[in-house]
């Protein structure tokens, strides 16, 4: 089996001729579930480790859009410059960016990095759909026609842009492979079906490790040599709207990156513990939390995280930082509790 190489509108137009794409369409999203479905009616996918992008051209200018409509063009030049070769007049484009270790795998402690220190010109944006091509909506064709007609795009090579391949059917086995080569896990997606906004259960993930994005709710004082800070403490929101506590994250994190994030954490610190109710001071694993040694913050700075597994208790275990996320909303981080997987 050969893996793929490695390398303000809220509703889903239709298909049609209009005279220039959409300012922005809000996102398809995945769906967690345990192991990826088994049928020949999906296409797969890797899952890439970076910022969800999409790109808009029209009128001879190009757009770096985030998963909230965000004009994040100015940051990453090298990219625009990348769009501005692109083979089409009029589009819009969807896709993943990402920053590559040298064995050419994503990392997203890379894009962080790269970001940090205004090193963007090597960052690659995979892109997997095509929702608008030169005067015609495309996004309510089958994906797989969407995915035909992109791929015919990328006939000649871009440098810093990269087609998204993707292999039909059997997808445990690509979830496999994938793990095999140190990626995140696969993105599965219903072949015959139109690009749908929001979460419809049409695209579903299924992960190599358990890494998931947490709301920092507060740090707690450095120990011994450490400096800056000691762990940072992590929560999620619930359906009902309530931030619940959700354990440490104490390693993972460089002397430059804690130095970084006291900066960042500083004017966020508050009297009030944000939590709906206080975290527990004892569990099974990890020493207790002394609440005297922590400090509380306004719930805004979204990090993301590999981790063990979860108590019994709902805590995370042997927790480790992987990078703060500025393309999510604190609001939007909930809790993700894998579904049963649709195998047809």
């Amino acid at each position: 089996m050969r893996l793929p190489a490695i390398g303000a509108m809220c509703s889903s137009p239709g298909v049609g001729t209009t005279s220039r794409p959409p300012k922005w369409i809000k996102p398809q999203l995945t769906r967690l579930v345990a192991e990826a479905p088994t049928g020949d009616g999906w296409l797969h996918e890797i899952k890439y480790d970076g910022y969800r992008m999409h790109a808009r051209i029209a009128d001879g200018q190009v757009k770096l859009l985030t998963r909230t409509g965000l004009d994040w063009s100015y940051r990453y030049r090298r990219t625009i410059d990348a769009l501005g070769s692109f083979p089409a007049k009029s589009t819009y484009l969807d896709g993943e960016l990402c920053a590559l270790r040298p064995d050419g795998v994503p990392a997203f402690s890379r894009l962080q990095a790269a970001m940090d220190e205004g090193r963007t010109d090597q960052l690659i944006l995979f892109v997997f759909d095509l929702l608008y091509l030169n005067g015609e909506s495309t996004a309510q064709l089958p994906l797989i026609e969407r995915k035909q007609r992109l791929q015919e795009l990328f006939a000649k090579e871009i440098p810093g842009l990269r087609y998204s391949e993707h292999v039909v059917g059997d997808g445990p086995r690509f979830r496999q492979h994938a793990c095999q080569l140190g990626l995140e896990g696969a993105i599965s997606k219903r072949a015959d079906q139109p690009y749908a906004p929001g979460d419809r259960g049409l695209w579903v993930k299924s992960k190599c490790l358990n890494r998931e994005e947490f709301v920092v709710v507060g740090w707690t004082d450095p120990e011994g040599s450490r400096s800056h800070i000691g762990a940072l403490l992590l929560g999620y929101y619930t359906e009902d709207g309530k931030l619940h506590y959700a354990g440490r994250a104490g390693t993972g994190m460089t002397t430059l990156e804690l130095k970084r994030l006291a900066r960042v954490l500083a004017p966020l610190q508050t009297a009030r513990m944000p939590l709906s109710e206080p975290p527990p001071r004892d569990s099974r694993f990890g020493s207790p939390l002394q609440l005297s040694r922590v400090h509380w913050v306004r719930p805004q700075l979204v990090v993301e995280v590999t981790y063990l597994t979860w108590t019994e208790d709902n805590l995370l275990r042997q927790v480790s930082y992987q990078g703060q996320r500025e393309d999510k909303p604190a609001k939007q981080v909930v809790r993700q509790i894998p579904h049963p997987t649709n195998r047809m």
